[in-house]
């Protein structure tokens, strides 16, 4: 399966992945200050959601965060 083509953009490219992998909630602000420079933080953060990605800074979210959103989401749908 290819790479989706928003990832060649996104500003997290060759950087390590480790930094989007935290501990905890607590230590994902490298990650997401990362992902607020990001040209194409939303696409990633959309593709997070619809692969039900659950580990990692995705879009600029931790999965608590993502899960959060799945929830508002649906009850504004």
């Amino acid at each position: 399966m290819s790479s989706p083509t928003w990832r060649k953009r996104a500003a997290c490219r060759g950087l390590d992945p480790e930094a989007f992998y935290p501990a905890s909630d607590e230590e994902a602000e490298e990650a997401k200050a990362i992902c607020g420079e990001c040209p194409v933080r939303q696409l990633c953060l959309e593709y997070a959601l619809t692969h039900r990605e659950r580990d990692g800074v995705w879009g600029g979210l931790t999965e608590r965060e993502r899960r959060r959103l799945v929830r508002q989401r649906r009850k504004s749908a």
